[in-house]
């Protein structure tokens, strides 16, 4: 695919630094601004979400713009959302020529984002990517599920020992109450690393991208989401107690729960992170 020859000037330093000292934009800490700078990675992360000239991609975040503009070459359409009102005179001139994307300023845990992508994508297959700030990872990859969205995938870099919680398999150490979460509304992948040094200003971890494919269909049977959910939040809540105990800060009984837990064939000795999805629905569904 031809590439616009402008774009690669996005990964470089002396011209990133330049772009913003013009504009006089300095990086805010308080909203977790990391650009990236390593060339490699962006045109990785569009050819990951399955960007084609017939699909439409939201972005959540484009910073300068460097992700947006690879998007750009390859889908039909790409919409960003962008929360920094210090950055419409930077994005203006680093998305210039790139007609089919442009930019909405707002908060993505505000806007209606179904109303949004019906707005800007009509029938056109969407995906999600985006290079999350780590201090709001969860609530926006939440937010994003939780919505509904019509989607077909959330292509996302985050950090990466949060990439890692995030594609654990339920039922193990690693897994926490967001993976079992994220493991209900889609299939999560762990695609490749991302290292510190990818980034400007360099934060102190490494990140990782990680890819979301939204089901069609939940995994399992459950008649009260919100029930599981608050089962599952109470449970890691406090991991290292048994479901016995731990989840009477869901409103149970022990009584309740003993009875809840045998109908659901879960030992009473078991502990949040051995179960999976489908035994948290199962004792959802036997607490009802």
């Amino acid at each position: 695919m031809e590439h616009n020859t402008a774009a690669p000037r996005l990964t470089d330093v002396g011209y990133i630094r330049q772009l913003l000292e013009r504009h006089g934009f300095t990086f805010s800490k308080k909203l977790g601004q990391n650009f990236l700078i390593n060339p490699s990675v962006c045109p990785r992360m569009a050819e990951a979400c399955g960007a084609t000239p017939d699909t439409g991609v939201l972005e959540i975040g484009p910073g300068v713009g460097v992700l947006t503009r690879e998007l750009a070459l390859r889908a039909g359409k790409v919409v960003a959302i962008e929360l920094d009102d210090r950055l419409p005179p930077v994005l203006a001139e680093t998305l210039a020529g790139q007609d089919n994307a442009h930019v909405v300023w707002g908060d993505c845990l505000k806007l209606n984002l179904p109303a949004l992508i019906q707005e800007e994508f009509g029938n056109r297959p969407v995906a999600v990517c985006a290079n999350l700030p780590y201090y709001i990872t969860s609530p926006i990859i939440m937010h994003l599920l939780e919505s509904r969205l019509p989607v077909t995938n959330i292509t996302v870099m985050v950090q990466k020992e949060a990439a890692q919680r995030l594609c654990a398999a339920p039922g193990t150490r690693q897994a926490g109450a967001v993976t079992l979460a994220v493991a209900y509304y889609a299939e999560a992948e762990m695609l490749f690393t991302v290292s510190r040094g990818s980034f400007m200003p360099a934060p102190n971890v490494d990140s990782a991208v990680i890819r979301l494919t939204v089901r069609q269909q939940p995994p399992c049977a459950v008649q009260d989401e919100k029930v599981m959910f608050r089962l599952i939040r109470a449970g890691f809540g406090q991991r290292r107690k048994t479901l016995l105990n731990s989840l009477t800060g869901a409103g149970y009984s022990k009584e309740q729960l003993s009875a809840a837990l045998a109908t659901a064939g879960i030992a009473p000795t078991a502990r949040a992170e051995e179960l999976t999805l489908e035994q948290y629905a199962a004792l959802a569904n036997a607490l009802l």
